[in-house]
């Protein structure tokens, strides 16, 4: 199993209720693919040094998680098929992860 890392910049127009909602959506999306999540640290509403969609600032959400590399590519998908997220980025942070290190 691979370490992946992926940013999503989410609209500041999405109430807490929705962000949660598309939140709960990749973590279903992680798990039937095949992986597990790890951590989804909310850093919360910033400023964001460019326009993006017109809008000067965005809420910042960072999954780590576990799984083949497939799963990616799925996540993505449907991330891009979501509304209300601005951008997002991807990252492997690991080739080979035992099982142990997940716990």
């Amino acid at each position: 199993m691979r370490k992946f890392e992926t940013l999503l910049l989410l609209s500041p127009e999405l109430g807490s209720d929705s962000r949660e909602s598309l939140l709960s959506t990749f973590v279903a999306v992680i798990e039937r693919e095949g992986g597990k999540l790890i951590t989804a640290d909310h850093w919360g509403m910033r400023d964001l040094a460019y326009p993006v969609h017109k809008v000067m600032r965005g809420y910042y959400v960072r999954l780590e998680y576990v799984g083949p590399a497939p799963l990616v590519a799925e996540l993505e998908r449907n991330i891009r098929n979501s509304d209300g997220i601005f951008k997002f980025l991807t990252v492997k942070l690991a080739d080979n992860v035992a099982s142990e290190e997940v716990a």
